[in-house]
């Protein structure tokens, strides 16, 4: 027999029936096709509330723990807002993860996003174009690559400065966020030392292929390639005209420049570093990144073991050129973007010779006999490098005292 509940006009039936026509609650059940059990409870209801109290009840609970509550709403609606004020992401997932951080009830995704629509503060977005098709590749542990890159900003005045970024392939973790009138090639260095000696030495880097970073275009080496190679750090560039090698950069300049245009405009590069400072705190420890299973830069660079620079394949590097001393017995040997001089020796001049120069020295070798004419030691800091074959000579034939 049926234990569901009939229509309010069939439940008006039996009880008639029963009362009119004089059946037993078996005999009702018999004759309409229910349990008795249903029977005894529409008498119940009849004797309390009369024909009306024979409508049908709703199933619903009287109390829902799930639901939420007014002053729940009305946070997701404050984080959206001041998330988007501050410009960060303010999406459900984003609003989901500062709930959690505050200790309060955390709804599905999907219920944010109601309660956002609800209350107009979402804009429907056309349908965007699928990326499964794209490789994406990322470091499995933190310092296995470093990815930098520079951006321009304007200060008050309209005046154009530069922002040089290292960002941890791995975590996002962001290592530096520094601002300057241009980016050059000694500021490579400098900002990439400042990370190593905060963060330790990376296994590689990845950079475009402008000439702050590299000289390969041009048939030589920056100093900033010489310190990777020196360091054993693998160095890596992104194919000409192909910005996406480096997306995760380039996407996080999009982030940084969307939280600057909500800032009042810097007057000058101090005060926009102080900005800047302020940025890197939020964007390392504030703002949960979706790649990362919504845990931010910070959490996600400690987790892991980090990776360290191992023996790099091209170690060895050398080139070799062909040049004559001059009349005063020096040579000038352009290094790292630096111009050096080398002292050959006067009693060498307009010999025509090699220059053979590998990570550490320099060796200048006569053309015509292969006699080595002078060895000089690399000093990056140093304008002019002495033949140190004279020192050596000298102590040789200098006489104890």
């Amino acid at each position: 027999m049926s234990q569901s509940p009939r229509p309010n006009a069939f439940s008006q039936v039996i009880i008639l029936s029963l009362l009119h026509d004089g059946l037993t609650p078996t005999q009702a059940a018999l004759r309409f096709g229910v349990s008795r059990k249903w029977i005894y409870q529409l008498l119940h209801r009849y004797k309390e509330g009369g024909l009306e109290a024979l409508e049908p009840r709703s199933r619903r609970p009287n109390h829902n723990p799930r639901a939420l509550t007014q002053e729940l709403r009305d946070e997701i609606i404050r984080l959206r807002t001041h998330l988007l004020a501050q410009g960060l992401d303010a999406g459900a997932a984003s609003i989901a993860w500062h709930l959690r951080e505050a200790k309060l009830h955390t709804p599905a995704l999907s219920t944010i996003w109601r309660i956002l629509k609800a209350q107009g503060l979402v804009t429907p977005q056309p349908r965007k174009r699928p990326k499964a098709y794209i490789t994406r590749f990322e470091a499995v542990q933190p310092n296995e690559t470093w990815q930098s890159d520079f951006t321009h900003w304007r200060l008050k005045d309209g005046s154009d400065v530069e922002i040089i970024n290292w960002l941890d392939d791995h975590s996002r973790l962001l290592l530096s966020c520094i601002a300057f009138k241009a980016v050059t090639g000694q500021i490579v260095i400098d900002t990439f030392n400042e990370c190593r000696s905060q963060y330790g030495t990376p296994f590689s880097t990845l950079t475009d292929n402008g000439i702050v970073y590299t000289a390969r275009f041009i048939k030589g080496k920056n100093g900033f390639e010489y310190l990777l190679s020196e360091l054993d750090i693998v160095q890596k560039n992104g194919s000409p005209a192909h910005p996406q090698t480096q997306g995760k950069i380039e996407r996080f300049h999009q982030t940084l420049k969307k939280w600057l245009s909500l800032q009042e405009t810097a007057i000058d590069l101090k005060e926009l570093q102080r900005q800047l400072d302020e940025f890197r705190i939020i964007y390392n420890t504030k703002r949960p990144h979706k790649a990362l299973e919504m845990r931010t830069p910070q959490s996600s660079y400690e987790a892991t073991i980090k990776a360290t620079p191992k023996e790099a394949k091209d170690k060895q590097h050398y080139r070799v050129r062909h040049d004559s001393v001059d009349q005063f017995g020096k040579l000038s040997l352009r290094r790292a973007g630096k111009m050096h001089h080398l002292g050959v020796g006067i009693e060498h001049h307009s010999k025509k010779v090699f220059v053979v120069v590998d990570h550490y020295k320099v060796s200048v070798v006569e053309k015509k006999t292969g006699e080595v004419l002078s060895k000089h030691t690399i000093e990056p800091t140093r304008t002019y490098w002495t033949n140190f074959l004279v020192d050596e000579a000298t102590k040789r034939t200098r006489k104890p005292k």
